[in-house]
């Protein structure tokens, strides 16, 4: 672990450079800049890949506690940011993200997880990484939506200042939202069906709450997409049904894993 701290640390220093720039901005004391900001978060991505990659035993072995799961999501998270930011406004949201994912590296580099190394098999890795990038999108929606809540809360109270003045147009953010929910959604699908693929243990014991909890998301978020299409549904019915799937989703990723680390251990 003491390999890696040098890469923790740059990664740690790059997210909260980031993440100044954009709550500078958003207060109007320096201009824009998003090449800035790109280069910066991928600066970070890349020294947190490099640590992590350490942190879960690559390539030889694949430890995912849930330490390790959540920078590893939170990792997911920011890259996508980045990615999506050349189509849409999406670098607001790392004052909130980039933060986040310096603390979980954070916790990572030094909190190492209880759980014992997995083998690494293609597959599995597969599964794993589709999974996570479903899930980082869905939390991406997620503060997306509340965005938009917020955003709505405001317009029918007139009110045209503070987090109202910086946001792009309603229309914007609504089709940003649904738009992550589609490819989430895909992943998400990829994710569930390299695990009945691949896996043999979805339906034991100890997997079967997982399973479950993942396929009412899976529903959920189709639901939802189906409704928008057919019906067009928008605005605070979107947002809670976008918030009821991620629950579903955390609960299923994360849920166990902080309960058998953390409470049972």
């Amino acid at each position: 672990m003491a390999a890696s701290l040098p890469f923790t640390l740059l990664a740690i220093a790059f997210y909260i450079a980031g993440a100044s720039w954009v709550i500078l901005h958003l207060a109007r004391k320096v201009p824009a800049k998003p090449a800035l900001v790109r280069f910066v978060g991928l600066s970070a991505l890349l020294t947190h890949g490099l640590a992590l990659y350490s942190h879960m035993g690559l390539p030889n072995e694949l430890n995912l506690g849930f330490i390790e799961a959540t920078s590893l999501a939170n990792w997911l998270i920011c890259a996508f940011i980045l990615i999506a930011s050349l189509r849409h406004p999406t670098l607001n949201l790392a004052a909130l993200l980039f933060p986040l994912a310096a603390i979980t590296l954070l916790f990572s580099q030094f909190y190492a997880s209880s759980s014992l190394p997995v083998t690494g098999h293609n597959s599995l890795f597969f599964h794993i990484v589709a999974s996570l990038s479903a899930y980082s999108l869905f939390a991406l929606a997620s503060v997306q939506a509340l965005l938009l809540a917020l955003q709505n809360h405001q317009l029918k109270h007139r009110q045209v200042s503070g987090l109202l003045s910086v946001l792009p147009p309603l229309q914007t953010m609504e089709r940003l939202l649904f738009e992550l929910l589609l490819a989430g959604q895909l992943l998400l699908s990829l994710g569930i069906l390299s695990g009945f693929i691949f896996l043999d243990t979805m339906f034991v014991a100890g997997m079967l709450h997982k399973t479950l909890l993942s396929l009412a998301a899976w529903l959920t978020f189709g639901l939802l997409l189906l409704g928008r299409w057919r019906f067009g549904w928008r605005g605070l019915t979107a947002v809670r049904w976008t918030l009821g799937g991620s629950l579903l989703l955390l609960l299923a990723y994360f849920g166990s894993k902080f309960i058998l680390q953390f409470i049972l251990a």
